[in-house]
């Protein structure tokens, strides 16, 4: 599908996008989600740099995986829409989605990973109780999960890492008890993630 910016200096970016990719059959697709490109255009006049967001669902046969991201600017819709279903499971914006992503390509649980972010968030705001703070899944090291923190400190990003031991006790408690409210708090239909237990009163 063609789709066209106009950036603020008048300049046109028109570029093809699909709404639909298969991951294995694009691997370049996932190599551009990972490094943070996807979706990134500069403006042949001034430069300028643009990432849009559009709705896109991307297919992952070999990891048995679905999944639809819509755009930031659908979150509000997405909540008051409460009778709106998805065929897949989804995620609110593309920094949910290269998160998201990089949870399944590192063979982990989402439900998880985002129970863990709460944890993360909660120890965050207990020290900066003023502080609006994203937590985002990074990596896997040796013994531990990496994770990123933004807002704590102005330009910064700080890392909490989680031990590999935590991960795998709430991967149990997960599997023997998936609706206990711990993780149950975490989904709203069919969008799984902590920013679910962060939205306000009137999205509820």
């Amino acid at each position: 599908m063609k789709k066209n910016l106009l950036c603020p200096c008048g300049n046109n970016i028109s570029f093809d996008f699909d709404e639909e990719i298969d991951l294995d059959a694009k691997p370049e697709i996932l190599d551009h989600i990972l490094k943070g490109t996807f979706m990134s255009y500069n403006c042949s006049s001034c430069f300028k740099l643009h990432k849009p967001e559009y709705k896109v669902t991307f297919y992952w046969k070999s990891k048995k995986y679905s999944l639809t991201v819509l755009p930031e600017l659908d979150r509000g819709d997405f909540y008051l829409k409460k009778k709106e279903t998805y065929a897949h499971e989804i995620v609110i914006g593309f920094p949910e989605m290269a998160d998201r992503i990089t949870v399944i390509k590192d063979g982990l649980e989402p439900a998880v990973i985002e129970t863990l972010k709460a944890y993360i968030l909660a120890k965050a705001e207990e020290k900066y109780p003023e502080n609006d703070i994203d937590v985002w899944y990074y990596c896997t090291v040796p013994s531990s999960l990496e994770f990123h923190l933004d807002g704590i400190r102005r330009g910064e990003v700080a890392v909490m890492r989680i031990p590999q031991d935590m991960y795998d006790k709430t991967l149990l408690d997960y599997q023997k008890h998936p609706k206990s409210s711990n993780f149950t708090s975490l989904r709203v239909r069919s969008y799984l993630s902590v920013q679910n237990l962060l939205r306000p009163d009137a999205l509820k």
